[in-house]
């Protein structure tokens, strides 16, 4: 691994990502994004991702046509000196095209995934809702308590929805999703979730769905049971969210957990002379997830730019060079 250095100053770079074709996926990622990718359904596109299952690649500059993989192991410094880097991109980015129901699911934590897993990471989320149809619901959750015998039979025999907390979803909600949360996506929704950076799913039933070979996808009911919080969840709120103004740019933190942050960013400079002022420090890359609208990113010292649309995905390593935003957009800001 190259030694990091952190007195040169970085440049950011568009990302393309990686398509996953599941089978209650839609066409909106393609229709609204303009992801270009010959996949149908689109169900995901890995937006910012070094996962080896759906790595992105490099769009622009000097990387372009790299994978974000192969870009991070040469330049480690990119990543900054946050202590949750360590070498690795730690956190995953998607947008999310639910036409249909996804599977009722949890994801294990950290010190199981490294005991039974083979080291990987576990997977705590977070999903912003972009839009989301009438009846749109999620599921969070149980009522009440539940015995894991209760649970294990109600899966055998197809009863368990009957215990699921069922959460009706509107534009612009935020739901964390701790690991050992029992959740799904429901149909009509369209979301952005920020995650750790892992693929370990333990799908505990599936509506008794096919998939397009005419066999039933796999359950991990066991393991599924081992890492599931059955205790009874309060339906989610959504938490009072505080805009902060300054030039060309109004801001609101959406989340903030161990694992990541995520701040909504609202640009509008089109009647300002300046434009908003961005830059990364040495600690920690930012990823900016254009959800609305579209802009330039300018890069102050040499007037090179970088021109994004919605659904595009930008890149700014630590210790980035001073960075102007111009346009009228909405952004998600992820960081460590």
């Amino acid at each position: 691994m190259t030694k990091r250095n952190l007195s040169l100053k970085t440049k950011p770079f568009l990302l393309k990502p990686a398509g996953k074709d599941y089978l209650w996926g839609g066409n909106r990622l393609n229709d609204d994004f303009s992801k270009e990718i010959d996949l149908h359904p689109l169900a995901e596109t890995w937006e910012c991702s070094t996962h080896p299952d759906g790595p992105s690649t490099v769009a622009s500059g000097e990387h372009a046509g790299k994978l974000l993989t192969e870009v991070l192991k040469e330049h480690p410094e990119y990543l900054g000196t946050h202590p949750r880097t360590k070498g690795e991109l730690p956190i995953l980015i998607k947008f999310i095209d639910a036409k249909k129901d996804l599977s009722v699911q949890v994801h294990p934590d950290d010190a199981y995934a490294m005991e039974h897993e083979n080291g990987s990471l576990g997977k705590t989320e977070m999903w912003y809702v972009l839009d989301a149809s009438k009846d749109a619901k999620l599921i969070y959750g149980f009522y009440h308590d539940i015995k894991k015998e209760t649970l294990k039979k109600s899966l055998e025999q197809g009863t368990v929805e009957k215990y699921l907390q069922k959460v009706t979803i509107k534009k612009d909600d935020v739901f964390y999703i701790e690991a050992g949360k029992v959740h799904a996506i429901g149909a009509g929704a369209l979301v952005a979730e920020i995650q750790e950076s892992s693929n370990l799913t333990y799908r505990m039933y599936d509506y008794h769905r096919v998939d397009k070979n005419g066999k039933p996808r796999p359950l991990h009911i066991d393991k599924a049971l081992d890492v599931a919080d059955r205790k009874g969840s309060a339906e989610p709120r959504q938490p009072m969210r505080v805009l902060r103004y300054r030039k060309g740019c109004a801001s609101e933190l959406l989340c903030r957990c161990k694992y990541f942050q995520v701040d909504r960013q609202l640009f509008n400079t089109e009647r300002c002379r300046e434009m908003a002022d961005f830059q990364t420090e040495s600690n920690s890359f930012q990823v900016l997830l254009c959800t609305s609208g579209c802009g330039v990113l300018f890069e102050e010292e040499n007037g090179e730019f970088i021109t994004f649309f919605k659904g595009d995905c930008i890149f700014v390593p630590a210790n980035s060079i001073p960075l102007k935003i111009h346009g009228r957009a909405q952004m998600l800001k992820v960081s460590c």
